[in-house]
């Protein structure tokens, strides 16, 4: 162990986000290791460290968004630090990919029994364990498992609330309220675990999920950290450091300052869009997509009577010098016209009546097709009479000519 790890306040000294609070320059210190990065949904940031007194460090953690995961190596335990590995190994091969509590709580059970027959396979020893807690969050859903002394907590508009609950003598005699929780962090047997990992094959992991939404940040930290310092401290750190991995070293930072007596460890996670949006936008796209939907049916309803209406109508028109029968409505529409021609008849628009060929430059609507053949038939019929009568008035003047000439 160097020197450093044995002061109870290193010298090497910088300021944390909040000016009066000192912080360590993590970076240079052997043994302490971090981990940060950021989504869509998340941005996260993690410190693991030594600590000052002991020589190695025992924790584990995993960064794998959405799965977070923090496993403390039983201190008074043999190769702690293999059984934490392994749980978080475990851990990151089982767990589900949504937020599932109950397969959370599945995969740290697999967990117990890996790091329980581990020795038979020569890794680490006999009577080694550890804890778990994990989290995977999703959208407004924060699936949670947990087992042991490490915790997991919520900073909630600006108040950090402790979502786990300390599976440790200590923790049950606070709930028997025989001591307070400062009291249980310095209670001379507050390392003694009652539920670890490695210790019974039928061990069982509390489970459960709970709503989370944007700005809000969580904690995991071995007991490292809540060993060290109060759960006040902790959330003015929460409260005043700017990302998650200045929040994380900061907490690191508070511990090793206060003694330092342990390892610690801490992954801070932020929730940065809790999905909420993408529902209200989804629902957004949804509602006009609907609109469009019923807009597009009625305009295709109404192309539909319009289309049977034009087909159901005729007219009459000229047609070059002729007269036409037409389908449809005259005129048109955005440039498309809205009838065409069925029929170019023989009749010639010059010989029917003006008034009629006024008609007809307007368009003459007729019921039906047979009714504008037969109206054509009759302009027929008509010309014909009117041809009929012409000849024979003509015929009658020539008559009345040729014999007012033989009397003469």
């Amino acid at each position: 162990m160097t020197d450093e790890q044995h002061l109870p306040v290193p010298a090497s000294v910088t300021q944390a986000t909040a000016p009066s609070r000192p912080m360590l320059d993590l970076e240079r210190r052997p043994g302490s290791d971090s981990e940060s990065g950021s989504n869509q949904r998340l941005a996260w940031g993690s410190r693991s460290d030594v600590g000052l007194i002991r020589d190695h460090n025992e924790d584990s953690y995993l960064c794998r968004p959405p799965l977070f995961a923090v496993s403390d190596g039983m201190g008074g335990h043999a190769a702690g630090e293999v059984a934490s590995s392994i749980a978080i190994h475990t851990i990151a091969k089982e767990a589900p990919s949504s937020a599932d509590s109950a397969q959370l709580g599945a995969a740290i059970e697999a967990a117990n029994m890996d790091v329980l027959t581990a020795p038979e396979t020569g890794r680490g020893r006999e009577g080694m364990g550890c804890t778990a807690t994990a989290c995977i969050i999703e959208d407004d859903r924060m699936a949670v498992a947990h087992v042991g002394d490490s915790r997991l907590y919520l900073l909630h508009k600006g108040a950090l609330v402790r979502v786990t609950h300390d599976h440790s003598f200590v923790e049950e005699l606070v709930d028997a309220g025989e001591i307070t929780a400062d009291e249980a962090r310095v209670h001379p047997s507050r390392s003694v675990i009652t539920r670890a990992l490695g210790s019974d094959p039928d061990m069982y992991a509390d489970h459960f999920t709970i709503g989370v939404e944007a700005g809000e940040r969580v904690i995991l930290c071995s007991d490292g950290l809540s060993s060290m310092i109060t759960d006040a401290e902790i959330e003015d750190i929460c409260v005043t450091s700017a990302s998650p991995q200045v929040c994380a070293d900061a907490l690191v930072s508070a511990a090793l300052i206060a003694g330092g007596h342990d390892n610690v460890t801490v992954i801070v996670v932020d929730i940065r869009n809790d999905g909420k949006e993408d529902i209200r936008r989804r629902g957004r796209r949804r509602a006009v997509l609907a609109w469009v939907g019923v807009l597009a049916a009625f305009l295709a309803v109404a192309a539909a009577a319009l289309s049977l209406f034009i087909n159901s109508t005729f007219y009459l028109a000229p047609s070059g010098d002729t007269v036409g029968i037409y389908q449809g409505m005259e005129g048109d529409f955005l440039g498309v016209p809205l009838s065409h021609l069925v029929e170019e008849t023989d009749v010639p628009v010059a010989s029917l009546p003006e008034a009629v060929q006024g008609r007809l430059s307007e368009g003459i609507s007729v019921e039906s097709e047979d009714k504008a053949r037969t109206t054509v038939e009759d302009y027929r019929r008509q010309i014909q009479e009117a041809a009929d009568q012409a000849k024979e008035t003509a015929d009658t003047l020539k008559s009345s000519g040729d014999q007012g000439g033989a009397a003469s």
